[in-house]
């Protein structure tokens, strides 16, 4: 077998495979031994069946698997042995795959067109600056999760009439439709100038409203059309609600009761201390955003600012070649910049990890793995009542439904991703800068991809 590799330029190049019967023919008259042992086949006893009936029946397919496999094994081993920085998968020529003879040749030529990349550097170094933008956590933000929070452990009631703070159940339907669905909606969502259409409601009341003047939260709306937001927005014209329940919440008090259920018997035993701790959730809150966003302003910084020779004529190809008929000209004018980012990205956090020897442990795996388990059932309190049980339900969790590790995988990445992100982090200048969170949204608005 000869494998070399022509160099059109320093980012693509042409792989060329030469294979001789000598390369291949081992491994063929194996294989037709292991169908001669286990075929069964009229007229002959299974085990017995002669080697010239195995190949005359399945000869030219046990030869063309063989023979891919093994140039599918030798790209792969030219490409690890050579240290190629390869983009994508190598693209045969197709062509040329089309004219072999399988019936009659000995020798096999194949050619592969390969998309390369360069050694490049990283910059991870005080001279890369970023900034983080925090979110200020003011007096407007602490009274309304105190509202939000007064509200959740409220108690519930059903009044007769309607007030301005109730939420209304019932039906909603289109004027002129009789298709009818459930319904909610809370009255202090609804536009000011509109409230009072919805204000001394009682069981059965109708109210008619035209859609787009009465709601603009987007979410509440959604949800009192049974519609995706982007749908809901879209939506108007006069609609009917038919009333059914009205549902009042009165806000839980102020006291220990209410301490004890938000953090815990004991946690908090004053309000002073109640309004803090609520002030520092929120902050935890707002600090995954801002890491968040910092990780994207990190990825835009280095995608931009990072050297990266890339071959695009290549990717495109490839693209188009693996995309089954999804991946147009029209949609890589419109995608390819996007895509070809998160490539670049995707280079420099392989370049990060391969030059600081970035490894996972299956350890580590099963910990990220544990650790959101337990966000996501509430705690350790999951892992005390199950006892050894827990681990199982790790793994089970680690295999993914089909049992192929599809979660192993995606958080093994997410692993790696944050030791990359750490190291960035620790290498680089961060300067805070605290924000309002309407000021956050545009910045994080701007980083959208």
């Amino acid at each position: 077998m000869n494998i070399t590799l022509d160099k059109k330029s320093a980012t693509d190049g042409l792989l060329k495979i030469t294979l001789t019967e000598s390369d291949y023919q081992k491994k063929v008259e194996e294989t037709v031994k292991d169908y001669s042992r286990k075929a069964s086949i009229k007229g002959f006893r299974q085990g017995k069946v002669p080697a010239g009936v195995i190949k005359k029946m399945y000869g030219k397919g046990i030869l063309v698997e063989e023979v891919n496999h093994l140039v599918s094994h030798s790209i792969n081993d030219y490409i690890r042995d050579h240290k190629l920085r390869v983009l994508g998968d190598p693209l045969p020529n197709e062509e040329k795959a089309r004219a072999i003879d399988w019936d009659y040749q000995k020798e096999f030529e194949f050619e592969f067109q390969i998309g390369m990349v360069e050694d490049f550097a990283v910059d991870l170094s005080k001279n890369v600056k970023v900034t983080a933008h925090s979110i200020e956590v003011d007096q407007k933000t602490i009274n309304e999760a105190l509202t939000d929070t007064q509200r959740r452990y409220g108690k519930h009631t059903n009044p007769e009439v309607s007030e301005a703070g109730d939420n209304l159940f019932g039906e909603i339907s289109k004027k002129g439709s009789d298709e009818k669905q459930g319904s909610y909606i809370r009255i202090s969502l609804i536009e000011k100038a509109q409230q009072k259409k919805f204000v001394g409601l009682k069981e059965n009341d109708v109210v008619e409203f035209e859609v787009e003047k009465t709601i603009t939260d987007a979410a509440a709306l959604a949800q009192l059309l049974n519609l995706p937001e982007e749908e809901a927005k879209k939506t108007t014209g006069t609609y009917v609600f038919k009333v059914t329940k009205v549902s009042r919440v009165e806000p839980a008090e102020i006291n220990t009761e209410l301490f004890d259920q938000v953090f815990g018997k004991e946690a908090v035993k004053t309000e002073e201390e109640f309004l803090t701790k609520i002030k520092e959730t929120i902050r935890e809150n707002y600090n995954r955003e801002t890491q968040h966003l910092l990780e994207h302003e990190i990825q835009h910084y280095y995608v931009e600012h990072t050297s990266i020779n890339i071959p695009d004529a290549f990717l495109k190809t490839w693209l188009k070649a693996t995309g089954q008929g999804t991946i147009t000209d029209d949609v890589l004018e419109k995608e390819f910049a996007r895509y070809r980012d998160g490539l670049k990205w995707d280079l420099v956090k392989n370049k990060i990890a391969e030059d600081h020897q970035i490894k996972v442990e299956e350890s580590e795996v099963k910990e990220k793995a544990k650790q959101a388990l337990l966000s996501q059932f509430g705690g350790m309190a999951l892992p005390e009542s199950l006892g050894d049980r827990f681990d199982q339900i790790v793994l089970n969790y680690l295999a993914g439904k089909d049992g192929k590790g599809e979660n192993y995988l995606r958080t093994h990445d997410q692993v790696r991703h944050d030791k990359i992100m750490t190291l960035i982090k620790e290498s680089i200048t961060i300067s805070e800068k605290e924000v309002s969170l309407e000021e956050f949204k545009k910045i994080a608005e701007s980083h959208r991809h």
